[in-house]
């Protein structure tokens, strides 16, 4: 049974009949228990099912990375979901019933800090990343002390290594350091910026993907 608790104007909690309430982050909010799907698998639900299986998948494994990237956006829901609702409306391509993950457009950080310039990857030393880019402090809103953030995701084992503090952007390198597990693994790498009071950053950029050596 649902309680309303401060008038009929107020909040609810639970169920009333088919209207659920409820309150999230201080928030009280309504919704209608949707009524029973008499074809609950049609190609619609199945294809926007697989899309959010997938997206899911993704986010799962690089949530460090979002938790920052996507912190200016989190106004009323989490860093988690408004990446869940970016990656599901830009970064999901292919038709039903076969979709993949676009890494170039399915953004890991977003903000509008200058972006690295001619990012790199050097996956020649066994077990390391090496990061490599321009220095562009002088572009734009970019800073010398812009700090580097850096990420391997391994889609294999579903699972990331990222550096969320790394070196400045007058740097232009940093090496990550992976585990021995990842040895001869396909790993997508990607990178962003972060400004040194770490109130913005900048959009993630997507550098391709190699074999763990």
């Amino acid at each position: 049974m649902g309680k309303i608790s401060q008038g009929i104007l107020g909040g609810l909690s639970g169920k009333v009949g088919n209207v659920i309430g409820g309150s999230w982050k201080g928030i009280d909010y309504l919704r209608i228990k949707p009524s029973s799907v008499a074809n609950p698998k049609t190609e619609g639900q199945v294809s926007q099912r697989n899309k959010f299986t997938i997206t899911l998948e993704y986010l799962q494994a690089n949530k460090d990375f979002i938790k920052v990237g996507y912190k200016s956006y989190a106004i009323k829901k989490t860093e988690f979901n408004a990446a869940m609702s970016y990656v599901l409306k830009n970064g999901i391509i292919g038709t039903f019933p076969n979709f993949n993950v676009d890494y170039s457009t399915a953004l890991l950080s977003r903000g509008n800090l200058s972006s690295p310039l001619n990012a790199s990857v050097d996956l020649s030393t066994a077990n390391e990343v090496a990061f490599n880019w321009d220095d562009n402090s002088t572009d734009g809103n970019a800073s010398a002390t812009d700090r580097s953030m850096i990420i391997a995701y391994n889609p294999s084992k579903k699972e990331s290594i990222s550096l969320l503090d790394g070196a400045q952007r007058s740097a232009t390198t940093q090496t990550l350091i992976l585990p021995t597990s990842y040895t001869g693994d396909n790993v997508q790498l990607f990178m962003a910026f972060i400004s040194l009071d770490s109130k913005i950053v900048s959009n993630s950029v997507y550098l391709g993907s190699g074999t763990v050596a």
